[in-house]
């Protein structure tokens, strides 16, 4: 039910195209969903390698499962096609190695994934690897099970805060630092703390060719005689552990939020999986319009993923709608608030429909309620009052998240907007910036109270129709998230990310990484379809 206190909408119209545009996106998600799920990318195969259990880095410092993959596909479409699956069983077969073992000796460069692929040409030998890939599979979901279990019954016992869950980002770069600056923050008020992952190998080559270089990941100031970045897998073991053990001093879980880099979702998936993790920021939309990420790639990505959180349990949090300003560039005309919030909107909805496509509950969805730039617009607190009507009517059963944006200038007005328009009920997440644990405290209890506030108003009020700015804004807004989706599937993605970009995308990041597989179903695809 809508809590009284929240904008809502009376307008006919407006719910009448709320629902177009819902289904404008279902239907453009069923075509690029389908797709999708029948590719095979870079990133889905590190991800089998790490759900087989490789992880680290190699013995040059490598990333180790990168290493393996990288060795192996060489460029070559019809390998990346098939996947490395079946030549790594194989090879362990042939060895008779562990994983680890092996992929440390591929990286090596003494073994040759590629001559002992060649032997999937005999069938004995072929259905040797598959009974051992099906073996291997199985003890990984036996173990990513397991952590589902573990996460509700650790809710049992220690019971829940309830939301919405008041959260913020580590700022400790190594494990061993945001480990203790996690238990802090989790005294100070903290239900959630987020950590972001490093930038993986082929985000970095690929930026790098294109001369924009990433800065390495520089350990803290801790003196740790081996450092782990802190949203590396190690790390992020560290963090659990951490987490659980302040969770338990205050008698109630804490949840743990990753945002795996762009070409990396699916790894993070399977590490999420592995190390119970609560909440993984997933926004493929984001990766196409911010990043330059090919969208083939992207959605493929985005797939695997999804499936692999559903089978997780973990929740997946999708942003308010990246700021898309290639049409204006394109035209040579700046576009107003509305037009690009319906931008915004409507990659946000289409989002939205290929997370449900791929299996995960609108439960298990989270949405982001305000565009970050919404606060710095004429007029700003009454377009908020709107975008949150739209996306509560749009995403019924969703809970929305209220990210603050990273600027420190817009944390106070933020702040206040945000408590305008919070729900009384359907908020399922307030993430705030940054900020040290030592003076977080204040910044929890006052989230907190804006949300117990919003939650005894919303039932002593009538509903709150938007009406002036607000309507005018939400009307506009949708009328452009219609047309958007109506010419990207007219027109291909160049009408989002600009039209100096060709059909086939060949030229964005990860767009040569991305096949149609060769094989509809192996192992992996059956634990996770």
């Amino acid at each position: 039910m809508l809590s009284g206190m929240a904008p809502t909408i009376a307008t006919g119209e407006l719910v009448a195209d709320l629902d177009r545009l819902r289904e404008r996106a279902d239907a453009l998600a069923a075509s690029l969903g389908t797709a999708a799920a029948a590719s095979r990318t870079l990133g889905r195969e590190r991800a089998v390698l790490r759900l087989l259990g490789i992880t680290g880095i190699d013995r040059e410092g490598r990333p180790l499962a990168a290493e393996v993959v990288d060795r192996y596909v060489s460029g070559r479409r019809d390998r990346l096609a098939s996947g490395v699956a079946l030549p790594f069983a194989i090879a362990l077969l042939e060895y008779d190695a562990g994983p680890q073992q092996m992929a440390l000796d591929i990286a090596g460069g003494a073994v040759d994934l590629a001559l002992e692929a060649q032997l999937l040409a005999d069938p004995p030998r072929r259905a040797a690897a598959t009974v051992h890939l099906e073996r291997l599979v199985a003890a990984a979901v036996d173990r990513i099970d397991a952590n589902r279990t573990a996460r509700r019954d650790l809710i049992a016992v220690l019971g829940d805060r309830g939301a919405p869950w008041i959260g913020t980002t580590l700022i400790e770069p190594s494990a061993l630092g945001a480990a203790s600056e996690a238990a802090e923050l989790v005294r100070a008020g903290a239900d959630v703390v987020r950590v972001e992952v490093p930038v993986g190998r082929e985000l970095a080559a690929r930026l790098g060719e294109i001369g924009q270089p990433i800065a390495a990941w520089r350990p803290g100031d801790d003196h740790e005689a081996d450092p782990a970045p802190s949203g590396s897998q190690r790390g992020l073991t560290r963090l659990r552990d951490a987490l659980d053990r302040a969770a338990a001093e205050r008698g109630a879980y804490v949840r743990l939020a990753t945002a795996p880099a762009p070409l990396a979702g699916p790894e993070g998936a399977i590490v999420a999986a592995f190390e119970r993790v609560d909440l993984l920021e997933l926004d493929p939309m984001a990766e196409i319009v911010a990043t330059g990420v090919d969208a083939d790639r992207a959605l493929s990505d985005f797939a695997f993923a999804a499936r692999v959180v559903r089978r997780g349990g973990t929740s997946i949090l999708l942003g308010a709608g990246p700021l898309v300003v290639a049409p204006d560039l394109d035209a040579g005309v700046n576009s107003d608030p509305a037009t690009r919030a319906g931008r915004g909107l409507a990659l946000q909805a289409l989002g939205v429909a290929l997370a449900i496509r791929h299996g995960l509950d609108a439960s298990a969805v989270l949405v982001g309620a305000l565009p970050a730039w919404i606060g710095d617009e004429p007029d700003s607190a009454a377009r908020a009052a709107g975008e949150v009507a739209l996306r509560r009517h749009l995403f019924a059963g969703h809970d929305l998240a209220f990210l603050e944006p990273a600027s420190p200038g817009s944390a106070s007005r933020w702040s206040a907007i945000s408590s305008a328009v919070l729900p009384g009920s359907g908020t399922g997440l307030i993430l705030r910036r940054p900020a040290p644990a030592a003076g977080f405290g204040p910044i929890a209890d006052s989230a907190r109270a804006a949300a117990e506030v919003a939650a005894a108003l919303g039932g002593s009020l009538e509903d709150r129709a938007i009406a002036g700015v607000a309507l005018e804004h939400a009307m506009a807004a949708v009328a452009t998230a219609i047309g958007t989706l109506e010419r990207l599937d007219g027109e291909g993605w160049a009408s989002v990310v600009g039209r100096s970009v060709d059909g086939s995308q060949g030229g964005r990041l990860g767009g040569d990484a991305v096949v149609p597989a060769a094989t509809v179903s192996d192992p992996v695809e059956v634990a996770f379809g």
